[in-house]
C-alpha cells in the first residue's frame, strides 16, 4: 500500500494543485479521500486533484512525496494509469 502526492505545481482555478495517487488500489485511493474530506469530484481518472493548502496535512498522514515524474512512472509500473483519450 503506497499513497503519493508530488509538489502543488499545476496552476489552475487561482489555485496550485498536487495529484494524489495509489500505486496499489484505486480502492485505497478513494478510500484515503473519503477519510480526508476530498470530494468525488477531484478524482481525475488514476489520481485526486488537491489544493496546495492541503498538502502539509496529507503528508502528516504518512503520504509518501514524489516528484511528478516518479508519480507517474509508477502508476504506470503498477498498470494503474489511465490517460486522457486521443481525439483524432
Amino acid at each position: 500500500m503506497t499513497l503519493m502526492i508530488d509538489p502543488p505545481a499545476v496552476p489552475s482555478r487561482g489555485r496550485m494543485w498536487s495529484h494524489l495517487a495509489s500505486d496499489s488500489s484505486y480502492e485505497e485511493l478513494h478510500e484515503f479521500a473519503r477519510e480526508l474530506g476530498i470530494p468525488e469530484r477531484g478524482f481525475d481518472r488514476d489520481h485526486y486533484d488537491v489544493p496546495s493548502e492541503w498538502y502539509d496535512e496529507v503528508l502528516a498522514r504518512g503520504v509518501e512525496p514524489v516528484s511528478s515524474r516518479e508519480l507517474v512512472q509508477r502508476l504506470v509500473a503498477a498498470g494503474l494509469r489511465r490517460r486522457k483519450p486521443r481525439f483524432v
